[in-house]
């Protein structure tokens, strides 16, 4: 509780300072708070002008109160010293760890900005360490070039280790501290979100979009098993425009593929923890080692290419979103690849003074191949609504129900379920 009570009187702290400056925007970039609700890749418009260089400290902070319950009919397995190994922790209501990310964006030149992330408290990690940092071009004011001034009118180049654009769900998405783009409190249950190093290009003109990215296929670098490791390909087509005052649609497909990789981390990328802390876990889990409760790896690890379609609709105050995903490889030890699918539906509605008010719900399932050829399932739905009391603090209330379908009598999830209240509490300046 002591270092939940500071971080959260550092992000007020903090807050305070900095948002007594003027003009804290960045050129072609997304703001942490509610401005940023709906942002998906930057947009070529040229907003903000460059006055020299500029170094902007922002940060998001985030606490849930979880009132959870879980229960399964997994068959009796007791290891060595006797522990029924498929025997759930016995949970209870109450705080979990308040999670931090600290922001740093420069502006190193007129449409040249530096961008890093650190999680300085987090689930998994007891240290702070550091998500990535990129390079983002949106000019090239050095070349002196009429011609490629143009080009840079329609083109955005990214470089670094950073968050691949894959798909759009991930714009949508918890980011340990930053949980103010989510209208929910958790993340799918099938979340595609890792970081790799490499580059990517972005082509938009007139609503018009295209992505595509070259990375080292990994989440860390390395130089040892070349005969395994390959690159990554990531490409992203799509339409995004304001057709009316009252009516916006987006429309993207998306492809990540690797050929090999000594561990691909697609749908296990995120670090950082998921928000359902300790569902179906057994009585000998941590809180860190354990930080993917709630979730589903499909554990192609060796390779795997994965397909999106995202739909989005903002009619008004409603807002629909869709991932229909296909995702399929395998791991080093198996000798077929494996298929996945993923459904899941948002439905968003804002009303109040400046949409300071929503109610949101949410249809997500997974279902396909376990190791062994089981075919298996799992559905959740969430329901709740937020409350924006500044630009900056976001209030979140959420119902969770998720059942787990088809899994072996000897899997801790055969039977499995869990469902309850959650409250989150978000900062982010």
């Amino acid at each position: 509780m002591k270092k939940s009570a500071l971080l959260f009187g550092l992000a007020g702290l903090l807050s305070t300072g900095l948002m007594a400056q003027n003009d804290r925007d960045m050129q072609f970039w997304r703001s942490y708070d509610q401005r940023g609700i709906n942002v998906f890749e930057t947009g070529k418009a040229d907003t903000v002008a460059f006055d020299g260089v500029k170094v902007r400290l922002g940060g998001a902070f985030a606490q849930q109160f979880q009132s959870l319950s879980h229960s399964n009919s997994a068959t009796v397995i007791r290891n060595d010293n006797g522990v029924n190994v498929n025997q759930l922790m016995d949970i209870g209501s109450g705080f979990n760890l308040a999670t931090a990310n600290l922001n740093i964006d420069v502006a190193l030149a007129d449409g040249i900005r530096l961008n890093l992330v650190t999680y300085l408290s987090s689930r998994h990690h007891p240290e702070s360490w550091v998500k990535g940092g990129y390079l983002q071009i949106d000019k090239l004011p050095f070349l002196n070039s009429e011609v490629f001034d143009q080009i840079m009118e329609k083109v955005t180049v990214k470089v670094g280790h950073m968050e691949i654009n894959y798909g759009d769900a991930h714009f949508r998405r918890s980011d340990n501290g930053n949980a103010f783009y989510n209208p929910f409190i958790g993340n799918y249950i099938m979340d595609a979100f890792t970081t790799e190093i490499g580059g990517e290009v972005i082509f938009q003109d007139n609503g018009f979009i295209a992505v595509a990215s070259l990375t080292g296929g990994e989440i860390q670098g390395g130089v040892t098993n070349p005969g395994v490791r390959r690159a990554s390909f990531i490409g992203k087509l799509g339409y995004d425009k304001a057709l009316s005052d009252d009516l916006r649609v987006r429309l993207t497909g998306s492809i990540y593929t690797t050929g090999g990789s000594v561990n691909n981390t697609l749908w296990s990328g995120d670090r950082a923890g998921s928000r359902y802390y300790m569902v179906m876990e057994n009585t000998m889990a941590t809180t860190a080692a354990q930080f993917t409760s709630g979730r589903f790896n499909p554990g192609m690890r060796s390779n795997v290419t994965a397909l999106v379609l995202n739909p989005f609709v903002k009619f008004q105050k409603l807002e629909l979103f869709g991932n229909i995903e296909q995702s399929k490889g395998k791991a080093a030890n198996e000798s077929t690849d494996r298929t996945w699918n993923q459904l899941g539906v948002d439905a968003v509605y804002r009303f109040g003074l400046e949409d300071m008010f929503y109610v949101a719900g949410r249809y997500n399932e997974v279902s396909g191949s376990l190791p062994g050829g089981i075919e298996s399932s799992i559905n959740r739905i969430q329901v709740g609504g937020g409350w924006f009391i500044t630009k900056n603090i976001l209030a979140k209330l959420e119902y969770v129900n998720q059942i787990y379908s088809d899994f072996a009598t000897t899997d801790i999830r055969n039977g499995g379920k869990f469902s309850g209240l959650m409250i989150e509490g978000v900062i982010a300046f």
